[in-house]
C-alpha cells in the first residue's frame, strides 16, 4: 500500500501525463479488493472523480477505469456517489470517446450492481438511462455488455418502477432482447 498515496498526490496535483499514468496506475491497483480499499482511505476518489469530469480525454478515460473497479467495493459505491462520480460517468457514457464510453458505462453497472436503489435512482435522475440505452443498440461489444449491464441492474428490485418504465420509454427493451 506504500505506493498508494504518492499515486493519488499525482492523480489530484501532478501533470496532465502523470495524471494519466496515475489514473492507469489506480485502475490496475483497484482491480485487488485490499488496494480498493486502501486507495478510498488515501483519498483517491475525489480526484478520480474531478479529472473524469474536468481531465483531458486520456485522463477522463483511465479515471473511468479507475472508478470501475473501485465501485466493486460497497462502500466505494456509495463514496463515489458522495464525491459527485455519477454524473460525469453519465456524461461520459454520452458523448465520451469509445473507451470513455465503455468505461464509463462499467462503473455505471458496478455503482447500480450493489448499492441498492439509491445509486440506481441517483444514476436515472442524471440522465443515465438514455445513453446506456444508446450504447446497448448501438455501442462497441464491450460498450453494449457493460451497458446491458447497468441497464439490468437499474431495472432490479421491487422499488425500480420508474426505471423500468424509463428504460422501455427509452427504446431499451428491444436492444436487450
Amino acid at each position: 500500500a506504500g505506493g498508494i498515496a504518492p499515486l493519488v498526490a499525482l492523480a489530484r496535483d501532478g501533470t496532465d501525463g502523470q495524471q494519466v499514468h496515475a489514473a492507469w496506475a489506480l485502475a490496475n491497483l483497484a482491480i485487488n479488493a485490499d488496494n480498493q480499499v486502501a486507495i478510498a482511505r488515501a483519498g483517491g476518489i475525489a480526484p478520480l472523480v474531478a479529472l473524469a469530469r474536468g481531465g483531458s480525454d486520456g485522463q477522463k478515460e483511465e479515471a473511468a477505469g479507475a472508478l470501475w473497479n473501485l465501485a466493486v467495493n460497497a462502500d466505494n459505491q456509495v463514496a463515489i456517489a458522495k464525491a459527485g462520480g455519477i454524473a460525469p460517468l453519465v456524461a461520459l457514457a454520452r458523448g465520451g470517446s469509445d473507451g470513455q464510453k465503455e468505461e464509463a458505462a462499467g462503473a455505471l453497472y458496478f455503482l447500480a450492481r450493489y448499492s441498492g436503489e439509491e445509486n440506481q435512482a441517483a444514476i436515472a435522475r442524471a440522465g443515465g438511462i438514455a445513453p446506456l440505452v444508446a450504447l446497448a443498440r448501438g455501442g462497441t461489444d464491450g460498450q453494449k455488455e457493460q451497458a446491458a449491464g447497468a441497464l439490468a441492474e437499474l431495472a432490479a428490485g421491487s422499488l425500480n418502477d420508474d426505471n423500468k418504465v424509463a428504460i422501455a420509454r427509452a427504446g431499451g427493451i428491444a436492444p436487450l432482447v
